[in-house]
């Protein structure tokens, strides 16, 4: 039982991370650039995760299949 403790604890934090290295560097850089350049408004972090999302459904390559 504690090991899967420990297993479930693990990908916790390993997903905290991950949405930490995508999300901030997003924000830092949208709101550097984007208010000054377009006149856009700054985001929040959680915006900037949204946004990274949002960018992966749209953008990712789709699967093709050879036989």
């Amino acid at each position: 039982m504690k090991n899967n403790f420990n297993t479930v604890l693990y990908v916790v934090f390993l997903v905290l991370i991950v949405v930490l290295l995508l999300g901030l560097p997003l924000q830092l850089l949208w709101n550097w650039l984007m208010p000054s350049l377009f006149s856009l408004p700054s985001i929040s972090f959680w915006q900037a995760v949204g946004l990274n999302l949002l960018a992966t459904i749209l953008f990712r390559p789709s699967v093709t299949y050879k036989n």
